[in-house]
């Protein structure tokens, strides 16, 4: 089997493109209750429910996603992408949690987006706005906080939850003009 080219490093993550061979991975992250608690259902149960959210990852089509496979010292840890354009998602591990990996990440995913999508003005981001450690990630990739909708998502059939709305334009084209010469 070939395995799985880096797209892009980082001081600390590798990150490339889902394979087959990251299931066990991810479904050790997507049924851990802590890393799922913000998102947008409740632990895996089975491993069927993983394979279909990495499938997911795998088959995205490329017109409307482009995630990456978050790998730190050869393990894979999370995710990041643009999973439906222009909302980007991530997750990790909560072993790898406030570490600044999710920033670290998500610096070359957004420069990516923005390059691939010349079209679009803005990426997106929504949250639980109880998950203040993935707000604060948000904001210092300069995400703005829009609006916070109250008990407008139902998580688990068991409870109704608040969405935050973030959005991180685009950023202005560096003008020649104001660079000074070598």
């Amino acid at each position: 089997m070939d395995l799985p080219q880096t797209l892009v490093r980082t001081k600390r993550l590798e990150l490339r493109r889902a394979d087959s061979s990251d299931l066990v991975f991810f479904h050790k992250i997507l049924s851990d209750p802590r890393a799922m608690r913000y998102w947008d259902r409740p632990p895996h149960t089975d491993i069927e429910q993983s394979w279909a959210f990495l499938n997911g990852l795998i088959n995205g089509p490329a017109e409307t996603s482009d995630e990456y496979v978050l790998v730190r010292d050869g393990l894979v840890i999370g995710k990041a992408g643009v999973w439906q354009r222009p909302e980007v998602g991530y997750i990790l591990h909560p072993d790898h949690w406030g570490q600044g990996l999710a920033t670290e990440a998500l610096r070359p995913v957004l420069a990516r987006a923005f390059v691939k999508w010349s079209d679009i003005p803005h990426i997106t981001a929504e949250l639980d706005p109880r998950n203040i450690a993935s707000a604060r990630v948000l904001e210092k990739l300069g995400f703005r906080h829009l609006r916070t909708e109250e008990k407008n998502f139902l998580y688990g059939n068991t409870e109704w939850c608040d969405t935050a709305y973030y959005q991180l334009e685009r950023p202005a084209p560096v003008s020649h003009s104001s660079v000074a010469p070598l």
